[in-house]
């Protein structure tokens, strides 16, 4: 099976430019907005930015400050079910991308995690409230002998009584 083949950035240059961000644009499952409108969206705000086309979203790369401006206009489409994280290397880097690495990369599982809860988040957001958390005591050291010491007891109680219905087979 022949590599999938991915523009190689210039590693050299735009990888260490501290001026070069790469974030990651994830959709939650009740976003209003499609992966294609998103990169749609991207290209016609005419912007020099790297914009790739994802499973979960899109990925963007350039200077900072049109990344930065690039998501606040994106995020007019939906503030609760559009969201970003930073992403450490390039579009089609080749120590990342799949193509050149045959599955999932580093972070695609923390990735999918996160999916998960996108929608709370975005009820969260959508909904504000006030939140008090309840700190729990810790279990004292009386209490925990006393269940470990009962738990014993069960447990020795039920492997005799195991062995005396395996005596009373035979």
């Amino acid at each position: 099976m022949p590599a999938n083949l991915c523009i190689t950035p210039d590693l050299g240059k735009e990888d260490m430019d501290p001026e070069v961000s790469t974030r990651m644009i994830i959709l939650s499952s009740k976003a209003n907005v499609s992966e294609s409108e998103v990169v749609n969206f991207l290209h016609m705000l005419n912007l020099p930015l790297t914009i790739k086309w994802t499973c979960y979203g899109a990925m963007i790369s350039g200077k900072d400050k049109y990344v930065k401006q690039a998501i606040k206009e994106l995020r007019k489409l939906d503030p609760y079910g559009i969201f970003t994280k930073e992403r450490g290397f390039a579009p089609g880097d080749p120590r990342r991308c799949r193509g050149h690495r045959y599955g999932p990369r580093e972070g695609f599982h923390q990735m999918e995690k996160e999916f998960r809860i996108l929608d709370y988040v975005g009820e969260a957001l959508r909904n504000p409230r006030e939140v008090e958390i309840e700190k729990k005591e810790p279990v004292s050291v009386d209490y925990f002998k006393e269940a470990l010491e009962s738990s014993f007891k069960e447990e020795s109680n039920n492997s005799s009584d195991e062995n005396k219905s395996e005596d009373d087979k035979e």
